[in-house]
């Protein structure tokens, strides 16, 4: 009832939304060669993206000016629809593909201070643990420091030198850490008190979200071959360990970071975890 109820009272901002979905939906679709046949000189997904990306902008230039609807609410309603169909004309959407190389370099490495910030949360958890699961999660999570500074240099290097060479260490360096987050989580499963499974899985999920979403950026100035080796690279699937993701985690760091609504995250998270399952990770 509180959905049907927060779609009648605000009508203006639900059709955003779906017409976000609906941008964001085409977007992923064209990227995977679907076109779902030819409109005039295009595809139908190219013309649908078109007519829900003009919307927006309508939506945007059409505050609601009828009585009992003051001036302050109607701009701050017109500036929020003006943002999301600014994030709508952007797609591919931040951390999923399409932008250039030194644009995800740089996007790359502003995820940096949110990686080592969460690496040092997961050093601080030992402290929470009781005594006999210390062991456990210190195994687990051994190699954080060392594949969290290979993985911030890394980013750092390809940023100021942006060549195939260094592409192949940032693939490496991203994947390897990949894999150390998803044992890591399955190993915190072993941990069998409720309450230190929580605190080590919170952690550990901070720490895959930005790992995850440098994995996104990484896979989307790579090659399909690049790709193919890394996913083949990898033996811990995302779908072995996606029990133990936190998605509302996920969605509020991926939020926070880009300064964007929840339900846009919400979409860059789907499509993220979406996209790379499906290149075999």
């Amino acid at each position: 009832m509180n959905s049907i109820s927060n779609t009648w009272n605000h009508p203006k901002t639900s059709a955003a939304g779906l017409l976000i979905a609906v941008v964001t939906i085409a977007g992923a679709l064209s990227r995977q060669g679907i076109t779902l046949g030819v409109a005039g000189n295009g595809t139908v997904i190219t013309l649908v993206s078109g007519l829900a990306t003009a919307l927006l902008g309508l939506l945007a230039r059409d505050p609601d000016r009828s009585a009992g609807h003051d001036t302050a609410s109607d701009t701050n309603s017109t500036v929020k629809l003006g943002a999301w169909a600014l994030i709508a004309l952007l797609l591919p959407l931040p951390f999923v593909g399409g932008c250039s190389a030194t644009n995800v370099a740089q996007q790359i490495v502003n995820w940096t201070p949110a990686l080592q910030s969460a690496v040092a949360t997961v050093d601080s958890t030992a402290g929470l643990l009781a005594p006999a699961e210390m062991p456990l999660f210190a195994e687990a999570t051994a190699g954080f420091d060392a594949a969290s500074n290979l993985l911030v240099a890394q980013a750092k290097a390809y940023l100021a030198n942006p060549t195939a060479g260094v592409l192949a260490q940032l693939q490496s360096a991203v994947a390897i850490f990949q894999q150390q987050v998803n044992a890591s989580l399955l190993s915190a499963a072993k941990i069998t008190s409720p309450n230190s499974q929580q605190h080590v899985l919170n952690a550990i999920n901070a720490v895959g979200t930005v790992v995850i979403a440098m994995l996104a950026l990484v896979s989307s100035i790579s090659s399909k071959i690049d790709v193919a080796r890394m996913a083949a690279q990898s033996t811990t699937k995302l779908v072995a360990v996606r029990p133990y993701l936190d998605k509302g985690l996920a969605t509020a760091m991926v939020a926070r970071h880009y300064g964007e609504p929840v339900e846009m995250a919400q979409v860059q998270v789907a499509l993220a975890d979406a996209n790379l399952a499906q290149a075999g990770f």
